[in-house]
């Protein structure tokens, strides 16, 4: 290795503790390779507990949505599948408990 630097990347780490959870992100470790991040992770996981599944991603590759992204989203309405646009249903629901409908009140 002469005159050779090694150089090493931050990777994340996320695991799956069962097979219908979600992957979480666990820690970031520095590692040479993929190969390195991937065995880095799993040594410091397999011996502490029983995982399904174990993500191994460089940090630099990670996309995240910016305050561009974040508008586009925010145009979409959707207010149906809030709660607070169907308040009127309780008020309904309580003047058909205080008066019944009948087929005469139905005209």
């Amino acid at each position: 290795m002469d005159g050779e630097r090694l150089t090493f990347d931050v990777y994340e780490v996320f695991a799956q503790t069962d097979p219908l959870g979600p992957h979480q992100h666990q820690f970031s470790l520095l590692a040479s390779s993929p190969e390195m991040a991937m065995a880095l992770a799993q040594e410091n996981f397999l011996r502490r507990r029983e995982i399904y599944s174990i993500w191994v991603v460089r940090r630099d590759q990670i996309v995240k949505s910016g305050p561009k992204e974040r508008e586009r989203f925010y145009r979409l309405k959707k207010s149906y599948r809030l709660t607070e646009d169907y308040r009127y249903l309780a008020d309904k629901w309580r003047r058909y408990r205080q008066a019944p409908m009948t087929p005469e009140t139905m005209v």
